[in-house]
């Protein structure tokens, strides 16, 4: 089954753009996924292609018309959910982003503007979803950093199955921190454990070191992982000092 991408946006031309290029074009050119992108002013019916109007009750901006922008969801709606990019959604995760890639792909919508007559997301079963606490000019970009987060999940994409197993947020932390060649660099060296060859000591030193990085950086994280860790029978609590 080809992961099958679908992106309404005012700006077509903005995609593949970077999915074009590194795993995710390879994977694009070998047939792995398919990326479509559809211009939502196709679906406009006045002479002047018109896809926006101005909110309900005043205020500044335009809101993106829910007649028109559901012709153009109704064009290409399949079994896929449709995702709509807005700051108004529900975090992007990766729980959902593997969710996702496990399934025959997404219709992703693009907003602008002020973004979407709400009255679509009913209308239309659309899951209003954001990358992160902040204001884009457009959808365009959280569309391409969710379909590059499910692509390089697709099978064959990153080479071997479990690749992508020990990454930040699977295991709900952060991931250790990396070093390579040199040993020594401008006073800094490898921690020695990790030179050690001792398999089992390097496993705990990088859990640990997951943990505090997570625990300083990532407190949200951190208290979700522990809370789960502490509420599990075979989760009790520990402290572990890192090795360095």
């Amino acid at each position: 089954m080809t992961f099958a991408a679908t992106v309404l946006t005012l700006y077509p031309e903005m995609f593949p753009g970077p999915l074009g290029v590194s795993l995710a074009g390879r994977a694009l050119r070998e047939g792995r996924w398919s990326l479509d992108a559809v211009q939502m002013r196709d679906f406009a019916t006045d002479r002047h292609r018109t896809v926006d109007g101005s909110p309900a009750g005043g205020g500044a901006g335009m809101v993106l018309r829910a007649d028109v922008v559901a012709a153009a969801l109704d064009s290409v709606a399949d079994a896929r959910p449709v995702l709509a990019l807005t700051p108004r959604g529900a975090p992007l995760t990766q729980a959902r982003v593997r969710a996702l890639a496990a399934g025959p792909g997404a219709v992703l919508l693009c907003g602008r503007f002020e973004g979407f007559d709400e009255r679509l997301f009913e209308a239309r079963g659309v899951e209003p979803v954001s990358i992160g606490d902040y204001v884009l000019s457009g959808g365009e970009l959280g569309a391409l950093v969710l379909l590059d987060a499910c692509v390089r999940l697709l099978p064959g994409v990153m080479g071997a199955p479990d690749s992508g197993l020990d990454e930040s947020f699977e295991t709900g932390l952060l991931e250790y921190p990396h070093y390579t060649r040199p040993v020594t660099w401008e006073g800094r060296t490898i921690p020695e454990v990790l030179r050690s060859g001792d398999h089992a000591r390097i496993e705990a030193w990088r859990r640990a070191a997951a943990e505090t990085d997570t625990r300083l950086r990532r407190p949200d994280l951190w208290e979700r992982y522990d809370s789960v860790r502490v509420g599990s029978p075979s989760g009790a609590r520990r402290e572990t000092d890192v090795e360095t």
